[in-house]
């Protein structure tokens, strides 16, 4: 009997000790969990920016990693950097601005093919034809594989004479490299080896 009893108590305290085990695992598991939440939660709160607004009011931004936007700013310096070049108006002023801001996106390739156009007179017809040219830009190809990144532009130039408006098949090619941004160069790339590879008539139309 008294054997039985020592084994009654021995059992009990197993299961105690079970018991408080497993309560004890639990409450760890518990604890982890709630710091695993807590850090994720953080982490999504800092993607979190409250701009205020004039000083009146708080609006909420979500920021996002910086790579992510690369494609989209790659395609748009490029872009931006063909309507400045070649979206010009028959004004020297005019012509100028547009060029130096062109170039601040642009290395010393694409100063060449200004001078060589210059030197050509091509600025100088426009002016005294009073020719206005308008370019749309239909796609940005960018190979972002490898660095420096391949891009390869195709866009349609419009030249606006006043005798006829001629449509022009523009293709170009570049290699974009990351640099620092600046007001002048917002999206942080730079243009290299700048060359046009087509540039030809497609219609011209008699007004």
């Amino acid at each position: 009997m008294e054997f039985k009893s020592l084994k009654t108590i021995e059992s009990s305290f197993r299961q105690i000790r079970f018991f408080t085990l497993l309560f004890i695992g639990l409450c760890g598991g518990i604890s982890g969990y709630s710091v695993w939440k807590s850090y994720h939660f953080a982490e999504a709160q800092r993607e979190k920016i409250y701009v205020l607004d004039n000083g009146k009011s708080l609006m909420l931004a979500l920021s996002q990693d910086l790579s992510q936007n690369r494609p989209v700013e790659a395609r748009e310096h490029v872009r931006r950097f063909h309507e400045l070049f070649f979206a010009l108006s028959p004004d020297k002023a005019a012509i100028e601005s547009n060029i130096r801001k062109a170039l601040f996106l642009a290395d010393k390739s694409a100063f060449n093919y200004y001078k060589d156009l210059a030197e050509k007179g091509y600025y100088n017809r426009l002016i005294s034809g009073n020719i206005n040219q308008f370019i749309r830009v239909d796609s940005v190809s960018c190979n972002f594989d490898a660095y420096p990144y391949q891009v390869t532009t195709y866009a349609r130039q419009r030249i606006v004479r006043e005798s006829n408006i001629t449509e022009r098949l523009l293709i170009s090619r570049c290699n974009l490299m990351n640099t620092t941004r600046s007001d002048n160069n917002p999206q942080g790339f730079l243009i290299e080896r700048f060359e046009v590879v087509e540039n030809r008539d497609l219609n011209t139309i008699k007004r």
